[in-house]
């Protein structure tokens, strides 16, 4: 990242200037460096989400900026929370109202907690980082993407440059990509192997660096369109561990997150509803894994994965995910006499 340095390239930085044998002090500012970072990555059809800092790990000087890019439909956060509890969503930074975001530039850790706030689509959050250490990246939205910056003193150097951190994230977004391609015929298969009216309500996998995790996503319903008949049962399952999906029919709910009116829970934990009409409408609510256990605590309470539907009356019955619909995710169910 650095040019090596001369001999009157060291003695200039030091401020020292050799002039007809005198010797004349001045200060040179050095010139901080700026790493270029990218959040996320996405397929051409939007259905394959890469939920990973691009790359996860980097180390820079004190003083020196890392500047992320959000190149993707789907949302995400570049927050250093500190010692901050992490908040529920609506994510920001406490104590302030929300949206609590800091504004580009600031510093960590001069700023206790330092948030972009939701982003997609293109723009960029720069963060400072003037002291060393070691600082965890997260995103708010998706518990799986983490990373890390290494702060270095001025006088260490650095592991790796700009074209490095370039080729590191374009490979890693490949990977999770390609990760995510094999994931979806998973989806469709284990959906068949179940039930012949089983749908994959989306699918992931969580891998991980040295500097943290990231998630492969499959945003897409799995089959997306299913032919039944009159009286039959449609199972919907997410089998992310991390990313949550709903199943909406017809309306779509102003807060998607708790189940609509009418959706109730069978013995083993699902939820489940029933339509009577291609316009009548229903909500899931967020179909999600259990977070995982934590020594020392509670354990996690079991989380809905799996949303029955039973149709009463023939028609086609348009559904989407309403968290993810814009990147694509929708389905259909024929029901026939």
């Amino acid at each position: 990242m650095r040019r090596s340095l001369t001999a009157r390239g060291l003695l200039e930085i030091c401020g020292i200037l050799i002039l007809g044998g005198l010797i004349v002090l001045r200060t040179v500012p050095v010139l901080a460096d700026q790493i270029q970072a990218t959040v996320g990555a996405q397929s051409g059809d939007k259905g394959r989400q890469a939920l990973a800092f691009l790359p996860n790990e980097l180390w820079v000087h004190a003083g020196d900026s890392v500047t992320w890019a959000f190149p993707t439909d789907e949302p995400h956060t570049v927050t250093f929370l500190g010692a901050t509890l992490r908040p529920p969503f609506p994510v920001g930074c406490p104590p302030g109202p929300p949206p609590g975001t800091t504004p580009s530039g600031s510093s960590v850790p001069a700023t206790p907690c330092v948030n972009s706030g939701i982003l997609l689509g293109g723009p960029t959050y720069t963060v400072m980082f003037p002291t060393p250490g070691n600082f965890k990246l997260v995103c708010l939205l998706h518990t799986n993407m983490t990373g890390v910056v290494h702060v270095l003193n001025a006088s260490q150097p650095l592991p790796h440059d700009q074209a490095f951190y370039d080729q590191q994230g374009a490979q890693q977004a490949v990977d999770l990509l390609a990760d995510a391609s094999g994931l979806q015929g998973r989806g469709v298969a284990i959906a068949q192997q179940t039930s012949r009216n089983e749908v994959t309500a989306g699918i992931g996998e969580i891998v991980a660096t040295g500097g943290g995790s990231q998630t492969a996503s499959v945003m897409r319903f799995l089959q997306g369109r299913i032919v039944v008949h009159v009286g039959d049962t449609v199972e919907f399952t997410n089998l992310d561990p991390v990313t949550p999906h709903t199943v909406t029919f017809g309306a779509e709910p102003l807060n998607p997150v708790p189940p609509s009116l009418g959706v109730t829970t069978d013995s083993d934990g699902a939820l489940s509803a029933t339509l009577g009409s291609p316009s009548d409408s229903t909500n899931s609510g967020l179909l999600v894994a259990s977070s995982q256990d934590q020594l020392f605590a509670p354990q996690s309470p079991l989380t809905p994965t799996r949303f029955r539907v039973t149709f009463s009356k023939p028609g086609t019955y348009d559904f989407i995910c309403a968290l993810h619909d814009d990147l694509g995710m929708t389905g259909r169910v024929i029901v026939n006499k």
